[in-house]
């Protein structure tokens, strides 16, 4: 019982600790108390950004924290990483990045147009969202990616480790 308690409390302690080390300020995390007095959180997904979508050719910039990574702007090897390729016909890619994307557990596509494809992933433990979005761009034969968390400061890499995922399914 003794060690229940503490690997609830300790558990409570991490996701508090995680949200307030780098949680915008509209962040929302509501706590209420249930029925056996035990805390259920609601909404730690966040809000969505304000910042998402394709801008003058361009998917939004890496924060400064190290739960992001794209394929546009950032140079610095925390945050680049490489577009996917793909030969062929643009629309066909397209279907093809997404059906692998719809198919990944815990998935939300978000918005999907012949050029663009916003997808959110939460987290299986405890709901956090990431915020992925892809950008077709024909005249370089590549889609440009970028996948982000919206709460925290560490992911430790998973947005990373999940484009790289996409990126082996898609070229195979």
């Amino acid at each position: 019982m003794l060690k229940s308690v503490f690997r609830y409390l300790f558990g409570v302690a991490l996701v508090l600790l995680t949200l307030l080390s780098n949680a915008s300020p509209s962040a929302a995390v509501s706590l209420e108390l249930s029925p056996m007095g035990a805390l259920s959180f609601i909404n730690l997904a966040g809000d969505r950004p304000t910042n998402l979508g394709v801008k003058a050719g361009k998917l939004a910039p890496c924060p400064d924290s190290p739960n992001c990574v794209v394929s546009q702007g950032d140079t610095d090897a925390e945050h680049a990483i490489a577009p996917l390729s793909y030969s062929g016909d643009p629309a066909q890619a397209m279907a093809q990045l997404a059906a692998i994307v719809t198919a990944m557990p815990r998935t939300t596509i978000v918005e999907s147009t012949d050029n663009y494809l916003y997808a959110e992933f939460a987290s299986k433990l405890m709901g956090f969202v990431d915020d992925v979005e892809f950008y077709l761009d024909p005249a370089e034969s590549v889609i440009q990616v970028r996948s982000a968390s919206r709460l925290g400061k560490s992911d430790l890499g998973v947005n990373r480790q999940r484009i790289e995922a996409i990126r082996q399914q898609f070229q195979a």
